[in-house]
């Protein structure tokens, strides 16, 4: 079995995605044509063209350039349906996906169109394809922190249908800290949390996200390499990782895939697991990365399993459901030793 047949064979979670990073460049020309939005771009290849980035910052303009195509339900379901499919056909089972309320609600969607769409293609998702999602709610850095507590208390409604709260955006100069009462107040309201941290910013930032905040799983987490410490808390306090490799080549975080720190985060211990963050963008779905890491540094078949395993080890998921996945796993690995 080769390494691709193994991949996508192989059953996962993905945990790291932000729904409006994977419109893909034919929806959201249809979109805006749809929408009667005025976008930058005529055709499926000046949009791709536009894909090049030397920092995080230069992808974020585009892409709440692109998150204004989105404006009815059927729109957010559309993308959502999208991607879903997409994993689906990927091998994953269970899929927790970022929303960023806030780029649609300041331009004047209300939240209740975002969510009836959002919602009802995870509806479709899990009774057409049988793939289960979860939906985290993600609040922007760059806007304050009364912003934020304002989003929580607007998505009250939904609450029952809301796994989780996180933080993303560009990291510099708005560090975890600066959430710090807000994400005590989702915690109290009983919701995992999740932030992004040591993308671009530092290992403080990641160690803000830890001790402040106190999430359930950090998002990207790659600077914590810079501080052994704290490398040996997260991995005693089996804090998971999820690391977006492809997006870290693409937003220049690394230089090529060879130098991606994947393997050294496995090698000290942590849970690592493997995700796209906005694949649309950053010219892989979720098997994409994996066989990017596979061919760069060369990850057994064994290791591959392991992120797999950890993907549902760090899913916000019942244990019933959690144990059937990791049951599928065992059967898969049997399989692929079984086809040597």
């Amino acid at each position: 079995m080769t390494p691709e047949q193994f991949i996508a064979g192989l059953p996962k979670a993905e945990l790291h995605m932000h729904i409006e990073g994977s419109i893909e460049p034919e929806l959201m020309l249809a979109l805006a044509r749809r929408n009667g939005v005025a976008i930058r771009w005529q055709t499926e290849a000046e949009l791709r063209a536009a894909y090049r980035f030397t920092r995080l910052q230069d992808f974020l303009d585009l892409y709440y350039d692109g998150c204004r195509v989105l404006l009815q339900a059927a729109d957010f379901r559309e993308v959502t349906r999208d991607y879903l499919r997409r994993a689906h056909a990927d091998g994953v089972r269970h899929a927790e996906m970022f929303l960023g309320p806030q780029g649609h609600t300041t331009r004047g969607v209300p939240l209740a169109v975002v969510m009836q769409g959002v919602l009802s293609a995870m509806e479709a998702a899990e009774a057409e394809d049988g793939i289960t999602s979860g939906l985290i709610l993600v609040a922007q850095r760059h806007r304050s922190e009364e912003e934020a507590m304002a989003l929580l208390a607007e998505a009250e409604p939904w609450f029952d249908r809301i796994l989780g709260f996180g933080l993303g955006g560009a990291e510099l100069g708005h560090p975890p800290s600066k959430f710090e009462r807000f994400f005590a107040r989702c915690r109290e309201l009983g919701f995992k949390v999740t932030a992004h941290a040591g993308e671009e910013g530092p290992a403080a930032y990641v160690r803000e996200a830890v001790e402040l905040l106190q999430v359930d799983r950090l998002d990207h987490g790659n600077a914590c390499l810079d501080d052994p410490a704290l490398v040996q808390e997260l991995t005693r306090r089996r804090i998971p990782l999820t690391v977006c490799p492809l997006s870290n080549l693409k937003l220049q975080v690394v230089t090529d895939m060879a130098a991606h720190p994947l393997k050294t985060l496995m090698n000290a211990g942590l849970c690592v697991t493997v995700n796209s963050d906005d694949p649309s963008y950053f010219g892989g779905y979720v098997n994409d990365n994996y066989l990017a890491c596979q061919q760069a540094l060369g990850l057994t078949q064994a290791e591959l399993a392991q992120l797999a395993r950890q993907s549902f080890e760090a899913a916000f998921m019942p244990e019933a459901q959690r144990a059937q996945a990791l049951a599928a796993i065992d059967d898969w690995v049997a399989l692929a030793d079984a086809a040597v």
